[in-house]
């Protein structure tokens, strides 16, 4: 997929993951992650590559139906801040609330890396990072964390990532994408099935 952008200058690439595990009246999973693209697309957002969707079992495992995950890279002039406020934008577009962390829902457009940044500081990443699973079930962070704290042990973020930057390398680790691959284990890495084209 790729849009085409007049006027747009100082455009960086940034990497954005979209999960659907419900329906609405707007359509299943798959039509509900191509409305987002199409929102996406209006917003001075140009989609670079999508990766194939992919059905996922739900997170934490039996937290609701299976997920349909993908991924995209996009070209952008806005800044990080404005960029996320966009993603929230078209998830309430979509009719996402966010109430309970993890919890099933329609739609879920979360930013993985913007230009390789780590935000707000690397002491605060690594925080975000380290927490505990029972803490980050009920804490939100109250500025904007990158890249997302959780990529590198999602097998559902990691293989669509690759598929659309197979040299994606962690802002903060420096590890290849292949590399944090290895560390997943196969049984989860199995469970991540194709299921379409974008």
């Amino acid at each position: 997929m790729h849009q085409e952008k007049n006027n747009q200058t100082n455009l960086k690439i940034a990497y954005i993951a979209l999960g659907s595990n419900l329906s609405s009246e707007l359509g299943d999973s798959v039509s509900l992650i191509k409305s987002a693209y199409e929102l996406l697309s209006q917003q001075s957002i140009i989609i670079d590559k999508c990766s194939p969707f992919y059905e996922t079992p739900a997170f934490p495992a039996g937290n609701g139906p299976n997920y349909v995950n993908t991924a995209i890279k996009i070209k952008t002039a806005l800044k990080p801040e404005a960029l996320l406020q966009v993603l929230h934008d078209v998830e309430a577009q979509l009719g996402r609330e966010r109430d309970i962390r993890w919890e099933s829902r329609v739609i879920d457009v979360d930013l993985l890396d913007y230009q390789g940044m780590v935000l707000p500081d690397a002491k605060t990443y690594e925080n975000w990072r380290n927490m505990s699973l029972e803490k980050q079930i009920t804490t939100w962070p109250k500025e904007l964390i990158l890249p997302h704290p959780r990529i590198e042990d999602r097998a559902f973020v990691l293989v669509p990532l690759q598929f659309i930057e197979p040299k994606w390398v962690h802002p903060n680790t420096k590890d290849i994408i292949s590399k944090l691959i290895s560390r997943i284990s196969p049984q989860d890495l199995d469970v991540v099935v194709p299921i379409s084209d974008c």
